[in-house]
């Protein structure tokens, strides 16, 4: 029976190896900056822009946290929020390239690298994005892969070696 909560969305059949997805943008300021660190990463080249300067950064930057739930938030307004998402199941490779400074506006490309049902459970697929971060500069910020389970909209249709081939005859 089809789901009515994600009757309208993108479904793992809806998907392509290669597909772009633009995130972006949204300006990062000071008070952005200190409103999340107090919470949730309070060390003082993320408080206190005196000792910001005085640190590795040499100014108030975001938390590298902090830029990656932007950078979600993104994904999820342009994407995730139009595909029958059941969840995320992690990430890999996240690296932080360079920090976001206090004013920075980043953007981003989400791009689709693997798509694969799952063999356990035929209503689910896996899609793989990479997430490409960048500031107002293009100077990348921050990557990462994330898999996430999407909606498979017919679970009795065979499962292929690759989503988009169709079955041998």
């Amino acid at each position: 029976m089809p789901n009515p909560i994600t009757a309208g969305r993108r479904h793992y059949e809806d998907l392509s190896n290669g597909e772009r997805i633009a995130l972006g943008p949204r300006k990062v300021t000071k008070r952005d900056i200190v409103a999340f660190a107090t919470e949730f990463d309070p060390f003082p080249f993320h408080l206190d822009e005196k000792a910001a300067r005085q640190s590795l950064l040499g100014g108030l930057a975001a938390s590298g946290w902090q830029t990656g739930a932007l950078s979600l938030r993104m994904l999820v307004d342009e994407f995730l929020s139009k595909v029958a998402s059941m969840g995320g199941l992690g990430f890999t490779d996240l690296k932080w390239k360079k920090p976001v400074m206090k004013n920075d506006t980043i953007s981003g490309t989400a791009t689709i690298t693997a798509l694969r049902r799952s063999q356990t459970h035929p209503e689910m697929g896996i899609l793989t994005l990479a997430l490409d971060m960048r500031n107002q500069k293009g100077q990348q910020v921050m990557t990462l892969n994330l898999a996430n389970l999407v909606e498979v909209r017919d679970p009795t249709a065979p499962i292929l070696e690759d989503a988009h081939e169709e079955p041998a005859q």
